[in-house]
């Protein structure tokens, strides 16, 4: 079971300081798919003068967006870094640049498909323009603060998370959340992509992972464990209802989520597709006439 922190409360508007290098503010934005709210993180010292980055300044909110620059106050941003392009994390990163002269800098955005998200997670900010493009690997520095830029696909084909090297920290905005897992919607989701990057951000044995929505992981290494064993449990009930003669997504997610309101089968079809996606990459499966809701599906022999 993923150890899941689900009492996390805020104060919208409020500065929290969450660790030497890091204050957090959250917008007034709670939901089905942000929980509480936007988390904005300020990275940076706390002295008249100093360079901080910001990142995922989030939704358009004029209310948000002041009490971000309330959060800075005598200290000027250098950097502005967004994870990724959907609506609860861009949007305010060129107000939020206008305000302050700081450039924007994230992965390129998606190319224009039809977004699956839309009803099931937050809609893509098709406004978004960085003004320096980031692929992963890429190193930003500033008045006592080191962040490198890592890439994260999975989530979204431009998902990135940011390492904050002095606190061996993570910002990993929506590929790992503290209170549930994370959706993974075709065609720009991809589970595949999704679970290699999960493998990498295991593989970095970090400290602390700070979530862009709910409370912090303070013990990165097992709650990613559980993270994907949830997903390597998820495929591996998909291929039993194959072997048992279920051929389309149809039919599997009745028996796969029985005891979920059936409002949410919508959601789940999705994430159905993104494992038999990544199954069909694997070679463990075949689709007719290709890999999409209303396909046939069957096991390779």
């Amino acid at each position: 079971m993923i150890p899941f922190v689900q009492d996390h409360k805020v104060e919208y508007g409020r500065r929290y300081q969450v660790s030497p290098l890091i204050q957090r503010v959250v917008a007034n934005n709670p939901g089905p798919f942000t929980y509480t709210g936007t988390g904005t993180y300020i990275v940076g010292r706390d002295a008249p003068g100093a360079e901080v980055a910001v990142i995922d300044p989030g939704p358009p909110d004029e209310a948000h967006l002041e009490a971000i620059l309330a959060a800075v106050g005598a200290r000027r941003v250098s950097h502005i870094l967004v994870t990724h392009t959907h609506r609860d994390h861009s949007p305010l990163a060129r107000p939020l640049a206008e305000r302050t002269g700081a450039p924007i800098l994230a992965a390129r955005p998606p190319a224009a498909v039809t977004h699956a998200s839309g009803p099931l997670d937050e809609d893509e900010d098709d406004d978004f323009k960085p003004d320096v493009i980031l692929t992963g690997g890429e190193i930003i520095e500033g008045d006592g603060w080191t962040i490198e830029a890592m890439a994260t696909p999975g989530h979204t084909s431009n998902h990135l998370a940011f390492v904050l090297t002095q606190e061996n920290a993570l910002f990993c905005g929506d590929h790992v959340m503290g209170w549930s897992t994370t959706v993974i919607a075709p065609p720009d989701g991809d589970m595949a992509d999704y679970m290699d990057s999960l493998d990498a951000v295991i593989s970095r044995g970090f400290a602390t992972l700070w979530p862009t929505h709910g409370a912090p992981v303070t013990e990165p290494e097992p709650f990613l464990l559980a993270y994907k064993h949830h997903r390597l449990v998820r495929e591996a009930q998909i291929a039993a209802r194959l072997e048992a003669g279920d051929s389309r997504i149809s039919e599997m997610v009745p028996a796969l989520y029985a005891a979920v309101d059936q409002r949410l089968w919508p959601a789940a079809s999705l994430s159905v597709l993104a494992h038999l996606g990544k199954l069909m990459r694997d070679g463990r499966v075949v689709a007719e006439p290709g890999p999409q809701l209303d396909a046939e599906w069957r096991l390779v022999r």
